[in-house]
């Protein structure tokens, strides 16, 4: 008897049983119906798949594309991130950037950069000759210059490339830095914020941010603003000159690698995956450029995918991405033998708890530690889910090309996955 129950208890977890729930519930899903999706699901540390649907098809990942940037930061980098590289030169320092994003940027931990920089009596130079990226990355929508998810990508940030306004009663607002209270005109016919696409002009209605509310706004950079932003705050100059160095360079480290993982998964910031991607570059002697940087990337790390990936951002920005939800799958498999389960459970959003996560899943007790992806008609969510029984699956529940809104699409999936914990 006692054999009999186990043997049933075996096929009550086993694949078909997953496989067979899952294509149900698409096939049933009213939801589902009109749009393209891909499923993949695999015990954690097993490579055989327990259940798919179109798991080998490719799709627009959006944000999911932050778990490709994130595997490639754990293959480059230490427990802290390289945050300036200089050449002390007589009495001249010759600093260039790393991609480090955290220096002066107001959600990230004080940076060891301010304080080496703030402290040095020589004569600073800064030289952007190794940066090869564009402002924006390849795909990314031009309309959006002014939202606060794409800020443009540089060697050396400074405020996270942004101007954050806050406003006050009174119909006050402030601006950080304070360096851009001079770029601010008064514009009947603004809504919030406005910056002019080309310069750093900020238009403004009288109300400008309502009080208690922020609005970031990405600032048009230059390697002269660089400069300028960073004279001003350090209250001494620092100048611009373009020349290469090709020699040995020291390293200022500036905050700990989880702090800029932690961040960026669990609100889905667009400009610390970008500038990962540029750290994943110097940490492998590479000029600063995202195209060979992934490149690199999927040679060295990632070339055992079952899919090659179409990778062309670090944030997801771009719809020229295309993963395969089963490439995702075996993405989280690396990245769970790299990480302890433990932090990297607390580095993804927890159903119900925290980060993009948090108003889904909504149990005792998280369930799924996931990364979500969301661009207009594209909702995708690939991660981990413990089930009812104990089990730990890796999934990647992909979405695109629906008219429905979003907010149906995801509590689909929210329904399905929890159908799958409850379950198994």
């Amino acid at each position: 008897m006692r054999t009999l129950l186990f043997f049933i208890s075996v096929l009550t977890l086993s694949g078909c049983s997953v496989s067979h729930y899952l294509n149900r519930e698409i096939k049933n899903s009213s939801v589902l119906s009109q749009q393209h999706t891909g499923i993949s699901i695999s015990n954690l540390n097993d490579s055989k798949t327990l259940a798919s649907y179109q798991g080998n098809r490719y799709f627009t990942p959006a944000s999911n594309t932050k778990l490709f940037s994130f595997y490639a930061g754990l293959c480059a980098l230490g427990d802290s991130v390289p945050g300036l590289e200089y050449l002390e030169w007589g009495e001249l320092l010759i600093i260039r950037g790393t991609g480090d994003p955290s220096l002066l940027h107001p959600d990230l931990p004080h940076s060891k950069v301010f304080d080496f920089l703030k402290n040095r009596k020589d004569q600073i130079f800064y030289t952007p000759y190794h940066f090869e990226n564009k402002r924006f990355g390849s795909g990314w929508a031009w309309s959006d210059y002014n939202d606060y998810y794409q800020p443009e990508i540089t060697a050396l940030p400074v405020y996270g490339n942004i101007a954050r306004f806050k406003g006050e009663s009174s119909q006050n607002y402030q601006v950080s830095p304070g360096f851009w209270k001079k770029s601010m005109i008064f514009d009947t016919t603004a809504s919030g914020i406005e910056r002019e696409e080309s310069q750093n002009l900020f238009h403004h209605s009288k109300l400008a941010v309502p009080q208690g509310l922020i609005q970031d706004v990405p600032v048009h950079m230059s390697d002269l603003l660089t400069v300028q932003l960073l004279s001003d705050t350090l209250k001494k100059e620092i100048k611009l000159i373009h020349i290469p160095l090709e020699i040995d360079l020291k390293t200022v480290y500036s905050i700990p690698t989880d702090s800029l993982y932690t961040r960026m998964m669990q609100v889905s910031d667009n400009m610390l995956a970008e500038q990962l991607m540029l750290l994943y570059a110097t940490a492998n002697k590479l000029p600063l450029n995202t195209e060979k940087a992934i490149a690199h990337a999927i040679e060295h790390h990632m070339s055992d995918l079952p899919d090659r990936p179409i990778w062309k951002d670090g944030s997801g920005l771009s719809r020229y991405n295309l993963f395969t939800p089963r490439s995702i799958v075996a993405l989280l498999q690396k990245i769970y033998k790299k990480v302890p389960r433990e932090k990297l459970f607390k580095i993804l959003p927890n159903g119900g708890k925290t980060g993009t996560l948090s108003n889904l899943f909504k149990q005792d007790a998280p369930f799924i530690f996931a990364k979500t992806g969301s661009l207009s008609n594209n909702y995708n969510l690939s991660g981990f889910l413990i089930t009812k029984k104990g089990k730990t699956l890796v999934f990647s529940f992909m979405n695109n090309n629906f008219t429905r809104p979003t907010g149906e699409v995801r509590k689909e999936v929210e329904r399905i996955l929890t159908g799958l914990h409850n379950k198994f």
